[in-house]
């Protein structure tokens, strides 16, 4: 009875939480609270651990949490608070439900293959970047799927059930306007979705013993936990139901023992035993860890090959792109924008610090009220691959949002408060004037001027009675109103990135003052 209990304890809790993960990156409305999304993001080891390390602050110490209930009871992490391992469970319990039940067996661990992803994604943490774990960790991987995939289709079918009502006069839903479909980080989520069911519904959660880092770290104190799932050998008959019912293949019953360092705690194993030779007890005595691989000389190879392909992408330097945009330039009209440096997010703080501690969980993406924050392929180079960089093509960013440093869970964008947003300068409004539909048709606009929050872009008068742009760099803080709002194709302003966040200038708002008189005012 206590087994069944401890099953159901995990199925309801990892519903609870699969749910609350897919809430936060559904929410089409952009205002979901910020406290329902640190409760998720707290629990989310990756994303917890790089914050810590950067900023050592206990805002970001939910993986120590993680840590302590892993040396506790298990991998509890991965059945429990992992929104990608929950989905596979998922999956694999449809596939029980709906075709001939599948049964599991008993797989050998590839020591060399997951020991040598865990150390080479930590070697490049340490080193100052996240790239790896951008690619292989389970809630970023989660986060682009939901953000890429399934949060499109919500808002279609919103939009569609929206006008439907409508007709009836029913207006309880509104229709919403989805912007986050680009097409590398859409490609790349619609392939490793396609490739994680895969594996999935062939191979059960080989993605979280073989590929995982965060699965294979939490695999070594999960080896020496206090409780763990045991084999009773006096009560085993080696009926082989428990090995066919683990998920993780890590139940060997020909020599009764279990890989504690593979298991994901899913308790599975408990109720298929029908002799009761299956426990979840206070380990009785302390085993040595497994090694990672008896081949000294194999992993050390491994590793060689995998620093110096790693250390290839590393070599190419940034300016490579930057000659590239460069040489995009022409003489002849229209000047095609020459942007030197992309625009991080405000908050932070400057492109380094941003590519290095940003995982691409696309959460910012996800609740940016104006969608200015879009996935890139290679804006930031290679060493920023698929992260959120400002689009203003796409949109412009709030003067007094500060959503996405509110909802970061890494640290890689800082919260501000509203004030210091508005004096926070991640890139100047560059104007060409021979783009300029003044210059080119000879026509009134001033679009950037009218969108611009701190009037650093002015009218200022030209000739024949016209007015031409005039940008005051110390008051623009990058928003990208002017851009987003400029007519012209290609831009005649644009937002050049600052590579370090920099102080904008408070604009000077003038008090009108009401003339006082005894007459009355009409």
């Amino acid at each position: 009875m206590l087994f069944k209990i401890l099953k159901t304890l995990r199925v309801s809790l990892a519903i609870v939480f699969l749910a609350l993960s897919f809430i936060i990156f559904l929410d089409i409305s952009s205002n979901l609270s910020t406290l329902l999304i640190g409760y998720v993001t707290y629990t989310q080891f990756v994303p917890s651990l790089i914050g810590f390390i950067n900023s050592i602050g206990w805002a970001f110490a939910g993986f120590i949490l993680i840590l302590i209930l892993t040396f506790l009871f298990g991998r509890i992490y991965c059945s429990f608070f992992c929104p990608l391992g929950i989905l596979q469970d998922v999956l694999i319990f449809f596939q029980r439900k709906f075709s001939r039940k599948k049964t599991f067996k008993y797989r050998k661990p590839e020591n060399i293959v997951r020991y040598g992803i865990l150390i080479l994604s930590l070697v490049v943490l340490f080193g100052g970047s996240a790239i790896i774990f951008s690619f292989l960790d389970p809630y970023s991987l989660f986060g682009k799927i939901n953000t890429m995939l399934f949060k499109p289709v919500l808002a279609l079918g919103n939009n569609l059930l929206s006008r439907i009502l409508s007709s009836f006069d029913i207006y309880s839903l509104y229709p919403v306007e989805i912007r986050t479909i680009k097409i590398p980080a859409f490609i790349f989520s619609l392939v490793f979705f396609i490739f994680l069911v895969w594996l999935t519904l062939k191979f059960s959660r080989l993605y979280c013993n073989l590929i995982c880092p965060v699965g294979t770290l939490l695999g070594i104190p999960s080896a020496i936990s206090l409780f763990r799932i045991s084999l009773d050998k006096n009560q085993c008959t080696n009926c082989g139901l428990c090995s066919a019912v683990c998920k993780a293949g890590c139940i060997d019953v020909l020599n009764k023992k279990v890989d504690h360092t593979r298991c994901v705690v899913c308790f599975n194993c408990l109720s298929s035993c029908l002799q009761n030779g299956v426990r979840y007890s206070i380990r009785k005595k302390q085993k040595t860890f497994p090694r990672a691989d008896s081949d000294g000389n194999g992993r050390r190879k491994f590793l060689g090959i995998s620093a110096a392909l790693l250390s290839s992408f590393f070599l190419v330097d940034n300016t490579l792109f930057a000659q590239r945009r460069r040489r995009q330039g022409q003489n002849k009209p229209p000047v095609p924008v020459n942007r030197q440096h992309p625009t991080a997010p405000p908050g932070s703080v400057n492109i380094n610090h941003f590519n290095n501690l940003c995982t691409s969980c696309y959460l910012c993406v996800s609740a940016c009220p104006t969608q200015v924050l879009q996935p890139s392929l290679l804006t930031y180079g290679l060493n920023g691959i698929l992260q959120p960089h400002m689009d203003y093509k796409t949109s412009f960013c709030n003067f007094d949002c500060t959503r996405c440093g509110e909802v970061c869970p890494t640290g890689a964008i800082l919260p501000l408060s509203i004030e210091e947003k508005k004096i926070t300068q991640i890139g100047i409004a560059k104007f060409i004037q021979r783009n300029c539909i003044v210059i080119t048709d000879g026509t009134d606009c001033g679009a950037c001027s009218e969108h611009c929050p701190t009037k650093a872009v002015d009218m200022r008068p030209h000739k024949n009675g016209l007015l031409l742009p005039h940008v005051t760099e110390e008051l623009c803080v990058g928003c990208g109103a002017c851009e987003y709002a400029c007519p012209t194709d290609p831009k005649s302003i644009y937002v050049e990135g600052n590579p370090v966040h920099e102080k904008a200038e408070k604009p000077v708002v003038e008090e009108i003052k009401a003339e006082s008189s005894d007459d009355f005012p009409f």
